[in-house]
């Protein structure tokens, strides 16, 4: 469902409830006990990832295990944390949800101190779904593939610790768009565009709009810009000049690249499914985290 459809959608309810937190977070290891006691309460089963778990002094499952069993997981944290939970269960299409203890947060949806009334109101079935596209992220050298990985916020391939320029060829769907020296390119999603992407000037992306964005990093020219195109392109990033390069995906998987590397980017056929609490608007989000007006008084 899109979040622009504006009406909750009341799904059936969870019985499983996956719990992943920020590691070494006193904080959040206290909201992750009161969580796990109040969905005990409510007769929820609990699952709780092995590393939270060890935090906790909790024995716990690996991904893959609360991907087979859980119905949905609770990530404690920030968007970072969300990301990296994510990426884990999306092959296995468990759907979730963000608590925000982090910094900005513009996927964790749901306040520290809302948290219990908000995933009380998730796990009885009030919430929207929501899928979110992802890229498949693929490194060749030569005839080799050298790395595959998903990324559902940005890939980026950029300068490396020698801060040199580099010098790249980039292509849809085997047509040639330009060739670019600069510090880098973000090829960034929906999801993406409101994370490095907004930094580096570039748009911003309903998630509902099946787009991409290219976003330059510090052009040797003045004429490169943004460009946002069709998310069903194929994307190729070849490498023409670079002494000391690097690609990274979600700022987790990260891969040294040679002058004649290429990345190739395409959409992903797995989504991430994002649960939102009731009341959820993308909009609202914006206004909140990028410090936009208020939306006027409705007039009686």
């Amino acid at each position: 469902m899109s979040p622009a459809a504006g009406k909750p959608s009341f799904g059936p309810s969870f019985g499983r409830i996956a719990l992943v937190g920020k590691l070494g977070s006193p904080e959040i290891a206290a909201s992750l006990r009161e969580l796990i006691a109040f969905l005990g309460k409510h007769g929820r089963e609990v699952l709780i990832e092995k590393d939270t778990a060890a935090e906790l002094g909790e024995r716990g499952l690996d991904y893959a295990a609360i991907g087979a069993k859980a119905d949905l997981a609770v990530v404690i944290g920030g968007d970072g944390t969300l990301l990296a939970a994510a990426r884990n269960l999306v092959r296995h299409r468990v759907p979730v949800i963000g608590v925000n203890q982090g910094r900005v947060g513009f996927m964790t949806d749901i306040g520290h101190r809302d948290m219990l009334a908000g995933i009380a109101a998730i796990v009885e079935g009030k919430y929207t779904m929501e899928e979110r596209a992802l890229l498949d992220a693929e490194i060749f050298r030569g005839r080799e593939s050298v790395l595959r990985t998903l990324a559902l916020n940005e890939a980026v391939v950029g300068k490396g610790s020698q801060g040199r320029l580099i010098e790249f060829d980039l292509s849809l769907d085997g047509e040639f768009v330009y060739s670019l020296r600069a510090d880098g390119v973000i090829v960034a999603t929906p999801t993406g565009s409101t994370a490095y992407a907004l930094s580096a000037q570039g748009p911003i992306l309903h998630p509902a709009v099946p787009a991409l964005a290219l976003v330059p990093l510090a052009p040797h020219t003045l004429s490169a810009r943004p460009v946002s195109v069709s998310d069903r392109a194929v994307i190729e990033i070849s490498l023409k000049h670079a002494l000391d390069a690097r690609a990274h995906f979600d700022g987790l998987a990260l891969a040294d690249m040679q002058q004649g590397d290429r990345l190739v980017l395409k959409r992903s056929a797995d989504t991430v499914r994002f649960v939102h609490p009731p009341g959820y608007r993308y909009f609202a989000t914006l206004r909140e985290k990028l410090g936009w007006s208020e939306a006027p008084a409705k007039q009686e």
